[in-house]
């Protein structure tokens, strides 16, 4: 059975009245309100800044030279490489260019050409769990793989995949060291049985990134020291993206195996949100506001600070749970969401 640890109970519309119509006063008052208009300003600044930044630290590798110290830069480009992945993300959700073609060149260009993850691959996985967030068989976050998410998941591992069920939640952020190179390996397999095209393209800038980055690397740095780089920068650019999607949706409800609810609480009560100030929004690229995210997936990063308490007035109105906890509490919540499935295990 799904945990349930964490998961609110889900509540039913009121009598008389389809619970898909609950989020229809909702989206109107926020179409109204113009949080969901482009920012177009906001993201010529974000991206402006993320490149600068990004080749002044290249630049910083230049003048340390073969330091071993040099390595410690691996950070920095990791965090900012985590910038350009959530500046990707929000373009594969429509959020920055007005047309879908915009999106789709800007995703290409800061997915493929300057991280070397696949837009492709992204947005085809990443649409599949916005439409069924934490529905076992329909989102691919919570699918079979190393990991477990169900108790029926954690009993059909075996062998070495059985140990990692069982004490999956120490082995978690390890395991993120790996998620950088994971990445880039499933943008590649997914081109395979794409379109000709997509494969010239996708393929074609996936191979730049890498010609282009390991030349950065390996021309600036002794082969030594151009290798530890390297893997400092995916190692902390896995975790860094796993420590901002993990506490958004792992303990939340799951659906049930056919079990069908309503826009509103299909994104609302399988969503954690985090709360935080600006460094929060910051680390976090925006996503600790999941709820506001997950129901209006197209709206400007910027916006969704702003969108949040006519999210949580609407949500209280209806009756719908609001989760929202604090960062060290929404990592407990998930990491014992993950305990408790490999409990039978042990």
């Amino acid at each position: 059975m799904p945990s349930t640890l964490h998961a609110p109970i889900v509540p039913p519309a009121p009598p008389g009245r389809s619970a898909g119509s609950d989020f229809a006063p909702l989206a109107r008052r926020v179409r109204e309100s113009g949080l969901l208009d482009r920012r177009p300003g906001y993201y010529v600044r974000a991206i402006g800044l993320n490149l600068a930044a990004t080749a002044a630290v290249w630049g910083a590798v230049a003048w340390a030279g073969d330091s071993w110290w040099t390595v410690l830069l691996g950070v920095p480009l990791a965090v900012l490489a985590a910038r350009t992945g959530f500046l990707g993300h929000d373009a594969g959700h429509r959020q920055i260019a007005r047309s879908a073609r915009g999106n789709r060149w800007l995703g290409l260009l800061l997915g493929n050409l300057l991280l070397g993850m696949g837009h492709g691959w992204w947005s085809d996985k990443h649409n599949r769990h916005h439409a069924n967030p934490n529905h076992v068989g329909k989102d691919p976050d919570v699918g079979e793989g190393i990991l477990a998410w169900t108790g029926e998941q954690a009993g059909r591992q075996r062998g070495v995949l059985r140990w990692v069920a069982r004490h999956q939640a120490v082995l978690f952020f390890p395991l993120l060291t790996l998620e950088g190179l994971n990445l880039k390996v499933g943008s590649l397999l997914f081109l395979r049985g794409r379109r000709r095209r997509d494969q010239l393209v996708e393929g074609g800038l996936l191979v730049a990134h890498a010609v282009g980055y390991l030349a950065l690397a390996f021309t600036l740095l002794p082969p030594a020291q151009a290798l530890v780089l390297v893997a400092v920068q995916h190692a902390l650019f896995g975790v860094h993206l796993g420590a901002v999607f993990a506490p958004n949706h792992k303990g939340m409800a799951m659906p049930e195996p056919g079990e069908r609810w309503d826009h509103l609480r299909r994104q609302v009560l399988t969503s954690r949100n985090v709360r935080g100030g600006l460094f929060t929004d910051w680390f976090m690229g925006g996503l600790n506001y999941q709820i506001e995210h997950h129901l209006f997936p197209s709206m400007p990063r910027c916006s969704l600070r702003r969108v949040r308490p006519l999210v949580r007035e609407h949500c209280a109105e209806v009756g719908v749970p609001y989760v929202e906890t604090g960062l060290v509490a929404s990592y407990r919540q998930a990491l014992g969401h993950m305990r408790e499935v490999g409990e039978p295990l042990r």
